[in-house]
């Protein structure tokens, strides 16, 4: 008998059908119809929906969950392994184009790119714009990298190889490799904020990192430095970031999380002129999303067999499996 999988998010079809010749697919839209099928459920796949502990409380055949995701913060970790329930993310798929993401915010808000395309649309070209119009650079500059795992490295080699920038980064770790080939420097934060040009977030959200960026950080920054954040909102202060941006303590800001999303319409964020703000699109492509739910997919069957072997957030929970 094929074990049963709630799916709450939607999903590709040929990953949907690739999923039936494994299981039996069950497929919701909302919280509580996922919390009601994980009643008899052996696994779960989905993203984007905090999972509690309550939810888990009524499943007690579920598994596996495979997250559509690289970040779990949704996820009580310590929970799921507690109860035997192995978590699969999908982190390596989506690295190119979420780099891609955060570096098209570092442009975007260099060289003002939406400002001047709105102000170009409500029709105010009307002569050769002067100085008050005038982005900065981004060639040469340094370009700051709180967090060097895959995604920040992948930044670290298009900054240093695409536009000669200057890498430093902070790290729980060195980083040979991106030292070696990007010329990458590994600083304090302190020395980060203070040096470069733009800082870029790459932290995943736990609770050391949470409000890792606050007043007395945003103040450590040049005036002229731009803050890029595209890993999780409440790594940032946002009231502080508001209250930063507004004084001119910072230049500006692209945004890509916050702390609360949907971002509210009445959010001071989106009256900025120096905001860029997006949302949530870090790997939101056609061909990344479709690579992203593939593994998940994957994950999940393998993680129910028993045999998987990768993108564990938890491993311990199949070790007993892996020594029969």
């Amino acid at each position: 008998m094929k074990p049963l999988v709630v799916a709450y998010k939607p999903l590709p079809d040929d990953v949907v059908a690739e999923l039936r010749e494994h299981v039996e697919l069950v497929q919701v839209d909302n919280a509580a119809a996922l919390t009601k099928s994980l009643a008899n459920a052996e696994g779960a796949i989905g993203a984007s929906l905090k999972i509690t502990p309550q939810m888990l409380d009524s499943a007690p055949t579920l598994r596996a969950w495979s997250t559509i995701s690289v970040g779990y913060d949704n996820f009580d970790v310590p929970d799921l392994t507690r109860r035997g329930i192995a978590l699969a993310h999908t982190p390596d798929v989506l690295t190119e184009s979420t780099a891609d993401t955060v570096f098209s915010l570092i442009l975007a808000s260099a060289r003002r790119v939406v400002e001047l395309a709105e102000w170009v649309r409500a029709g105010n070209w009307q002569r050769s714009i002067g100085p008050e119009l005038y982005g900065t650079d981004v060639q040469g500059k340094t370009i700051g990298i709180v967090g060097l795992g895959r995604i920040g490295a992948a930044l670290a080699r298009r900054a240093a190889l695409g536009f000669r920038m200057r890498v430093l980064y902070t790290n729980r770790h060195p980083h040979p490799e991106a030292e070696a080939q990007y010329g990458a420097r590994r600083v304090t934060l302190d020395t980060l904020l203070a040096e470069a040009d733009f800082v870029c977030l790459q932290v995943p959200l736990t609770p050391e990192t949470q409000h890792l960026i606050g007043a007395a950080e945003l103040a450590k920054m040049k005036r002229s430095a731009i803050l890029i954040n595209a890993s999780r909102g409440p790594v940032v202060d946002e009231a502080a970031l508001i209250q930063a941006l507004r004084n001119g303590t910072i230049r500006g800001a692209g945004l890509d999380v916050f702390e609360h999303e949907p971002l509210p319409a009445d959010s001071p964020l989106l009256a900025m002129k120096n905001v860029v703000a997006l949302p949530h699109i870090g790997s939101a492509t056609h061909e990344t999303r479709h690579a992203m739910a593939r593994c998940a997919a994957d994950n999940l069957i393998k993680a129910l067999a028993g045999t998987l072997r990768e993108n564990l957030v938890n491993p311990q929970v199949l070790e007993p499996a892996r020594a029969q």
